[in-house]
């Protein structure tokens, strides 16, 4: 069976919801991306690229009709390159590496760019059309986050709790004290800024260049979202969002909402072999488990031990581990079901989503190239990507260093 590689990847800076990147269209985002790994590798051959694939979450504005295709052939692709679009919400961009596995595994292909994109901050408003003549059944949703045209069946049967609810739900059943969330996203945040004054996120990052109706186009290259100056004192007077009444879950030990593009190139035997492509990880396996709604968070538990049972490996052979960090008492009951304790030094080794922000799309594909990058400068051998995934589901992919 043919093996596939990651070789190499990029990702945008990711913004702040309503910051430097809403101006940009996602569509456009995402392209910017992928133009930007095209000039990285100019060699790749890109009439031979089998399938572009990308995940995202939202597709009801910009991102509609298949943003991979749209994506691809602004970037310049010749119109023969066909493109996917995946929606596995919080997954979908590491749906799309694993889908570019599989295929090439399964002898469907040899060369693939996987990726993800979210334009939270231009997610549309959208409204139901009437089903009366009197249009009194009409419904509005801010599609940004969330929950929207519920199905009356899955409220009955499962709930249909806010994400953060589901966060405080793990929080009751592990036991977990706002104090501990607070520490587990303060952790986050000083890793996400060592990470960025030594120019460590800046290797994962492409220029976005948004033009100007006057004077000099405006250069994104830097994460907005992360919070430099924080401290446990500061985030101790933040108010609960989700629970008035002991409630933990707030704005500064969860996830923000925001805008981000990724995307990676994934290469067979034969590819690699071919066009003289130098590996930066192979992916050695993946999983994707279903849990309960109400404890969607859960999800990358079993979903680590699937994929370690598919490797043959176990956590200790795991060198670096990340976890994309939804909520902080999410991550840290995943951390504590799997035996890991919260400050382990392989765990997000430059800070999580908590510090760097959650684009949905985006965020499994960022999360698989940092491990990737990250067992390079380590000399590592293996790393583990894991995430949650909104309405019970997680995700997991390991990684082997092929210089090893």
């Amino acid at each position: 069976m043919k093996n596939a590689y990651i070789i190499d990847g990029t990702r945008s800076a990711i913004g702040n919801f309503k910051g430097s990147l809403a101006a940009v269209r996602t569509d456009d985002l995402m392209a910017s991306v992928i133009e930007s790994l095209i000039k990285k590798n100019p060699d790749l051959p890109l009439d031979k690229i089998d399938d572009v694939i990308i995940g995202c979450a939202n597709q009801a504005g910009e991102d509609n009709r298949n943003v991979a295709r749209m994506a691809l052939l602004l970037a310049g692709l010749p119109t023969s390159v066909p493109g996917e679009t995946v929606n596995r919400l919080c997954a979908s961009g590491m749906s799309t590496i694993a889908q570019a596995m599989r295929a090439i595994k399964a002898g469907e292909g040899d060369l693939f760019i996987a990726g993800g994109v979210e334009g939270m901050s231009r997610a549309p408003f959208v409204i139901s059309k009437a089903e009366n003549g009197f249009a009194t059944d009409q419904k509005m949703f801010d599609s940004s986050f969330g929950w929207r045209f519920i199905n009356p069946k899955m409220e009955k049967m499962y709930g249909v709790e806010a994400m953060g609810k589901t966060a405080e739900n793990l929080a009751e059943i592990y036991k977990i004290t706002r104090e501990e969330q607070d520490a587990f996203a303060l952790n986050s945040q000083m890793k996400a800024k060592k990470a960025q004054e030594s120019g460590r996120l800046a290797e994962e990052i492409s220029e976005i260049v948004i033009p100007q109706r006057k004077g000099d186009a405006v250069v994104i290259s830097k994460d907005e979202f992360i919070k430099p100056n924080s401290s446990l004192e500061i985030l101790g007077k933040l108010k609960p969002a989700f629970l008035k009444e002991n409630g933990t879950v707030t704005a500064g030990n969860a996830s923000g909402l925001n805008d981000g593009a990724a995307a990676v190139i994934i290469a067979s035997d034969e590819a690699v072999q071919n066009y003289g492509l130098k590996p930066l990880a192979k992916i050695v396996s993946s999983a994707v488990v279903g849990v309960e709604p109400g404890i969607m968070g859960i999800g990358p538990v079993e979903a680590t031990k699937l994929a370690l049972k598919r490797a043959n490996l176990t956590l200790e052979d795991i060198g670096i581990i990340e976890l994309n960090e939804a909520f902080a008492a999410q991550s840290i009951a995943c951390l504590k079901e799997l035996g890991i304790a919260s400050d382990d030094e392989r765990v997000n080794v430059n800070g999580g989503a908590i510090a760097l922000g959650h684009p949905l799309g985006m965020s499994g594909t960022r999360i698989t190239y940092s491990a990737a990058l990250e067992l390079k400068k380590t000399g590592k051998k293996y790393a583990l990507a894991t995430m949650c995934i909104g309405v019970g589901q997680g995700y997991a992919v390991i990684l082997e260093n092929p210089n090893i």
